[in-house]
């Protein structure tokens, strides 16, 4: 998976619109190997976003969890201490 698209589910605060459209660009991106489509492309690309944007905001509406909300401040300064860890050989 890459990098940079990151868990969206079960956040206070809840995920925006424009954080799934982020993480679907990203997936479209790693799946076609472009960064930027060419004039050509771009339409089938844009529409793939839309429509992975749609199908991961209604699987985000749809999952259930009786786990308490994860707070991002501190799930991202986990993150930060795993890569410090990671990578300060």
């Amino acid at each position: 998976m890459c990098r940079n698209i990151k868990t969206l589910f079960n956040f206070e605060p809840p995920v925006t619109e424009e954080e799934i459209r982020a993480a679907s660009l990203q997936f479209v991106r790693k799946v076609s190997g472009f960064n930027k489509p060419s004039k050509a492309n771009e339409a089938a690309f844009l529409a793939a976003v839309d429509e992975i944007a749609a199908v991961s905001s209604t699987l985000l509406s749809s999952l259930e969890t009786n786990a308490p909300p994860r707070n991002r401040t501190e799930e991202a300064a986990r993150a930060r201490a795993r890569a410090d860890q990671r990578f300060s050989r």
